[in-house]
């Protein structure tokens, strides 16, 4: 269902990122497999893992190139995306999965660890869509697939600078399905459930903690690649500025902020009367605290 297009993956040479690399593959377009190469907190780097994944393309038939650049650099960003036009004559569609973790509560996070996460995540889901985006409005197409996560959507302990940025990215996402929409470019957002490098940051301390971390090891990556791939294709052409989530078998459309409940007041309110009628009356659909977990209750299907 890809065949003939061009697809830019990153963070795509080890986990999730891997088996999307593959599947986009497998269903005939031609990909560009960026990875730095980088550790978990982004430290380090290694060509490896792109080259293997792009030799295993290759292996089974397909078409793909490896590029190791950072998607947190401007200009590195943009050679990312020159990569597919050099090799491949086109840019049809960008995959935003590149990431990092470094978790910390709140209280004890460090500025440094607030940005790095930051730029990696959200610089960088910028600074490949802006790249790609003068190509995808030249052709008249192309597909955007942010990754996202619930720690956003819904909520996690111990990571405010992912939790942020991840929220951050479904508004650029939502952005960029408004502006693009006029050159039939989409844009969407996929939260995958899966086994990764980052299950590997959570705390297991507690017999909680360490049946959550079990339930996620059971879910394959491979599980979150046929959505993604889905998105790119053309059958997907009127699917744009929407959040999924994807969950081993289960796959689902996610909510966006809305109002829920209004009141008024004919004469304006003050700081009492909002004491004693606005808040009494939304209280009862405040959103309790919950994580991911809280609301991912029951075993992955």
């Amino acid at each position: 269902m890809l065949e003939g297009k061009v697809v830019v993956v990153t963070g795509a040479g080890r986990g999730i990122g891997r088996e999307l690399a593959l599947e986009i593959a497998r269903q005939g377009a031609s990909v560009v497999v960026n990875d730095l190469g980088a550790a978990l907190d982004g430290q380090g780097q290694d060509q490896g893992p792109a080259a293997a994944v792009v030799e295993e393309i290759r292996r089974n038939g397909g078409s793909a190139v490896a590029h190791f650049g950072s998607v947190s650099d401007w200009g590195q960003a943009q050679n990312i995306v020159a990569a597919a036009l050099d090799n491949f004559g086109r840019i049809d569609g960008l995959v935003n999965n590149a990431g990092i973790l470094r978790d910390r509560f709140f209280f004890n996070m460090e500025p440094e660890e607030w940005r790095a996460v930051i730029d990696v995540h959200l610089h960088g889901s910028f600074y490949m869509a802006r790249a790609a985006a003068q190509h995808f409005k030249q052709q008249q197409s192309g597909a955007y697939v942010h990754f996202v996560s619930t720690s956003g959507l819904i909520g996690n302990l111990a990571q405010a600078n992912y939790s942020a940025a991840k929220m951050g990215i479904v508004a650029l996402s939502k952005s960029i399905a408004m502006d693009m929409e006029r050159y039939h470019v989409r844009s969407n957002c996929v939260s995958p459930f899966a086994s990764s490098r980052m299950i590997g940051s959570i705390p297991t301390e507690g017999a909680e903690a360490g049946e959550r971390v079990k339930r996620l090891q059971a879910m394959e990556p491979a599980k979150i690649a046929p959505l993604v791939a889905y998105l790119l294709t053309d059958s997907a052409s009127d699917v744009s500025g929407q959040i999924f989530a994807v969950r081993a078998n289960e796959v689902f459309l996610m909510s966006q902020i809305r109002p829920i409940r209004s009141m008024h007041a004919d004469s304006g309110w003050t700081v009492q009367t909002i004491a004693d009628r606005a808040m009494p009356a939304f209280r009862g659909s405040f959103y309790p605290l919950d994580r991911s977990q809280d609301v991912f209750s029951w075993d992955p299907v």
